[in-house]
């Protein structure tokens, strides 16, 4: 399902005064590496952008229903989804793996949201479909659908205007929703893009091998929020562009990446945030991702829906 960056301005004004606007920071005083810190974003991480242009977009045109929302999620977009879905009065039905973290479980619930189970997330996807045809509650997807995708755009639209000049972006990659709403703002703005994948759910990655999404076996730490087993359509053709690179990271780097940011600049995040960093940091070989010496660099940290009791463990 396509969308254009038009969709991203249109959802930037859909959305304005209902989201947190971005924070930026430094990484270092007088270095060129800069954080997007949209784990400060309303529940959490980047997913209330897509969420809130979502359901706006169907309550102007009459098409809520009564019956509210429902997702399937491995966690942050039934957040997002539930928080959107209360603010315009109407419930949520949100289905987890069973896996799904327990702090993401409870806020879900302190949000007003009614959560159900299947065994892992396809198992959820796939009761969540049943429930929305049983119950005619509106379907809504946690990263493959054009609004939620345009909607995650925005982050990027806003970075590049608060910090001029960037001339790369990192991000992390699950389903593709925020990979491809960055991309298109990206490059509409001629900035590059890179995609940054744990080996262990490496959707994108794989797709550009088969030339087309395919699907992958879930095995990651930052499976909770990039677990997704395939990518879009709309994100692995974006992926082909020229101003796209992919990048793929083994587990260890990522953990060390979370770990870097909390003793190094203490922000405290996921796994699936921590991923993107995770490209810029020495490992056996150098980094995944190695800016030449006058490139400025921005690094979306894209979510904090995290057990800080782990960040030393």
């Amino acid at each position: 399902m396509p969308f254009t960056y038009a969709d991203v301005e249109q959802a930037a004004h859909r959305i304005a005064g209902r989201i947190r606007p971005l924070s930026t920071a430094r990484a270092d005083p007088a270095g060129p590496v800069f954080f997007a810190l949209e784990f400060l974003q309303f529940t959490g991480t980047f997913k209330a952008r897509g969420a809130q242009n979502f359901v706006r977009a169907h309550a102007e045109t009459g098409a809520l229903p009564a019956a509210g929302l429902t997702i399937a999620s491995g966690g942050n977009a039934g957040l997002a989804c539930a928080w959107a879905a209360a603010s315009a009065g109407v419930p949520a039905t949100v289905f987890l793996p069973e896996t799904a973290p327990p702090v993401k479980i409870a806020r879900l619930r302190e949000l007003g949201a009614e959560v159900r189970f299947g065994r892992d997330y396809p198992a959820a996807a796939a009761a969540c479909r049943e429930f929305a045809a049983a119950s005619g509650a509106l379907a809504s997807h946690a990263y493959d659908h054009p609004l939620i995708a345009a909607g995650a755009g925005t982050l990027t639209r806003e970075l590049l205007a608060a910090v001029p000049g960037i001339d790369t972006v990192l991000v992390a990659v699950g389903g593709g929703g925020l990979f491809a709403g960055t991309a298109v703002a990206a490059r509409h703005h001629g900035v590059r893009t890179v995609a940054v994948e744990p080996k262990g759910c490496a959707t994108l990655h794989a797709a550009l091998a088969a030339g087309a999404p395919v699907e992958v076996p879930v095995d990651s730490v930052a499976a909770d929020s990039l677990g997704a087993p395939i990518v879009s359509q709309t994100a692995y053709e974006l992926a082909t562009d020229p101003s796209v690179s992919s990048v793929v990271l083994d587990d260890e780097a990522i953990v060390t990446a979370r770990r870097a940011l909390w003793d190094r600049h203490r922000i405290a995040v996921e796994h699936g945030a921590a991923t993107a960093y995770a490209a810029l940091l020495d490992g056996p070989d150098g980094p995944a991702y190695r800016p030449a010496a006058d490139e400025r660099v921005a690094v979306i940290l894209c979510g904090a829906n995290t057990d800080p009791a782990t960040l030393t463990g």
